[in-house]
């Protein structure tokens, strides 16, 4: 448990310590935000499984288990690993494979895919954030 709580001590405090971008909401935004995209995901996601014609069903799935396992593994990266190009790397790619989903939606059910839209610039501005702690943190990142 001690471990645990110096993890997250010493998460908060590296996190806290970096220079971060103009417009970097504060901390305490970010819960009801998440929460507010994963309702809206998961309205999205119903819509579309349950929308009868679904074209390209298969690669969507493959899309969406990519791009979720991409999404939850930033945390670990940024956070965790402290690797910030490695993390805008992930944001990047979270970006394109959300982007291709949007697609596949709109193809399927437009208002699944425009329920994605909230979540589609929110990533854009995570892209935004973490290319600015990268820039202005250089030597933060073991990568760089």
């Amino acid at each position: 448990m001690a471990t645990l709580w110096k993890a997250e001590f010493s998460m908060t405090t590296w996190y806290d310590g970096l220079s971060k971008p103009a417009m970097t909401p504060p901390k305490k935004i970010f819960g009801p935000v998440w929460a507010g995209l994963y309702l809206l995901i998961a309205i999205s996601l119903t819509i579309y499984f349950l929308t009868p014609a679904k074209p390209y069903f298969i690669p969507v799935l493959i899309l969406l288990a990519i791009h979720f396992t991409a999404g939850f593994s930033w945390t670990s990266i940024f956070f965790g690993r402290k690797r910030l190009l490695a993390a805008l790397l992930d944001l990047l790619f979270m970006d394109a494979t959300l982007a291709l989903i949007m697609v596949a939606f709109i193809q399927t059910n437009h208002t699944a895919a425009l329920l994605l839209i909230p979540y589609c610039c929110w990533c854009m501005f995570a892209t935004y954030l973490n290319w600015g702690i990268l820039r202005l943190n250089p030597k933060n990142d073991p990568q760089a």
